[in-house]
């Protein structure tokens, strides 16, 4: 949880920007340690594979179960930000009507699109925060060059990486570095710098565009391995400890035909295989206790179901294990109460007003209560929900005393209701 320091710095736009996203029932991503509390042996455990496992050369897929509110989004990001602070590239793809699972390559695009990473040494010479997408990471790299010198050699000869992927490199350093030739114009560098930008990106591009690079494939299912293999490869070179995927809601799947949940499943299994067959990546899926259970989850496409039978059935949680179980870990009574002391002060920081007074600490301990002999105590995102409407009214001058705790809940419960039904519409083209 943050420092009483650290909320004390929040200013009071930056306080009810974090207020106003709660409400809508997401944390803001540069926020996620604010409301990090919990989860301990969760993060230890995750902690202990990137440093001791990842970032020598390992892979690993894991899966974060939990139903809608428990904190799934969340706990993905609080992994995301780790991973950065430890010098891994990071991408987070949200699986949505423009990223369908069920078409490998948009999932893919989508991937080196928000591919992102703090700095190195070796990337940038400048200390401004980097924008997202492999196009970035690979214009900082060679505005940090000044000549070739012996980077192509080098670079087809780094371990792992595919002829194709390397000559792409040599295509930018060349179109960056060296010197128009005579009758060469600046606009045809231009657009064989694009060329090369959207080929990396995994975009469709006639193979004759492509020749004079020296590349010979576009991406597909069939050399997608190869491709992801380089981009590794090619972080290292560049000093990060490995890439770290996280794919957030794939649950959204079961909504969809059979033939659209197949194919999803089929990128799912591709993906494992990627990743086991890789090396410095681990790969994290959320999904809802459905997907393993239900008849159209992994269970209906048997090539899946083969490789992830066998996880969730211990009885007994294993924090080194496939899957990351928030639903059954879900946080205790004292780290809710902290968690409401925290959205208070945000929320007084906000509007500029004595929370503690109209809402002190007993106040949130019988919210908790509440929550817990309704059986609900897992639900984080519903405590949310609960404490900033019942923070508003107070602010507003209703005696809190007065307040029925069970209508609220019911209240927050049925906002909740709506956003999982919106969440779970079919959203991908079939």
């Amino acid at each position: 949880m943050i420092s009483k320091k650290q909320l004390e710095q929040l200013k009071p736009f930056e306080a009810r920007s974090i207020i106003e996203e709660l409400r809508k029932g997401s944390v803001p991503a540069d926020d996620v340690t604010v409301f990090t509390v919990g989860r301990e042996n969760w993060l230890k455990f995750i902690e202990d594979d990137l440093d001791h496992y990842i970032a020598k050369g390992g892979a690993k897929v894991r899966f974060i179960s939990g139903d809608y509110g428990d904190g799934k989004t969340h706990f993905m990001s609080v992994i995301s930000n780790m991973a950065k602070q430890k010098g891994f590239a990071v991408s987070f793809v949200v699986l949505t009507r423009e990223v369908p699972i069920h078409k490998f390559e948009m999932v893919y695009q989508s991937i080196v699109r928000q591919l992102d990473a703090l700095q190195t040494s070796q990337d940038s010479k400048t200390s401004e925060a980097p924008e997202t997408g492999i196009r970035n990471l690979l214009a900082r790299w060679t505005g940090s060059l000044t000549e070739i010198g012996e980077l192509p050699g080098t670079l087809r000869n780094l371990p792992g990486m595919n002829i194709n992927f390397a000559n792409g490199l040599i295509g930018l350093l060349n179109n960056c570095l060296v010197p128009l030739a005579v009758g060469e114009t600046e606009e045809e560098r231009a657009v064989a710098r694009e060329t090369l930008f959207h080929w990396f990106e995994g975009g469709k591009i006639a193979k004759r565009e492509l020749k004079p690079f020296g590349i010979f494939e576009v991406l597909s299912k069939a050399n997608s391995k190869h491709f992801l293999n380089s981009l590794i490869v090619f972080l290292r070179y560049l000093g990060y400890n490995g890439l770290i995927l996280l794919m957030d809601e794939l649950e959204t799947v079961i909504a969809h035909s059979a033939s659209v949940r197949n194919a999803a499943y089929e990128n799912v299994r591709l993906i494992i295989d990627n990743t086991e067959h890789a090396e410095y990546l681990h790969a994290f899926f959320s999904i809802i206790p459905d997907v393993l259970l239900s008849e159209k989850g992994f269970r209906s496409y048997d090539a899946l179901w083969s490789r992830v039978r066998s996880i969730g059935e211990g009885k007994r949680i294993n924090y080194r294990g496939v899957l990351i179980d928030l639903h059954r870990t879900p946080l205790k009574t004292g780290e809710m109460i902290d968690l409401g002391g925290c959205l208070r002060h945000i929320h007084e920081i906000s509007y500029r007003w004595q929370a503690e007074d109209s809402a002190g600490d007993e106040l949130i301990k019988k919210i908790c209560t509440n929550q817990k002999k309704m059986g609900l105590l897992s639900e984080v995102r519903l405590f949310i929900k609960q404490i900033i409407r019942i923070l508003d009214m107070a602010e507003q001058g209703e005696n809190t005393q007065d307040l029925d705790l069970a209508e609220h809940i019911i209240a927050s419960q049925q906002e909740m209701d709506q956003e999982k039904t919106e969440q779970l519409q079919p959203k991908w083209d079939s």
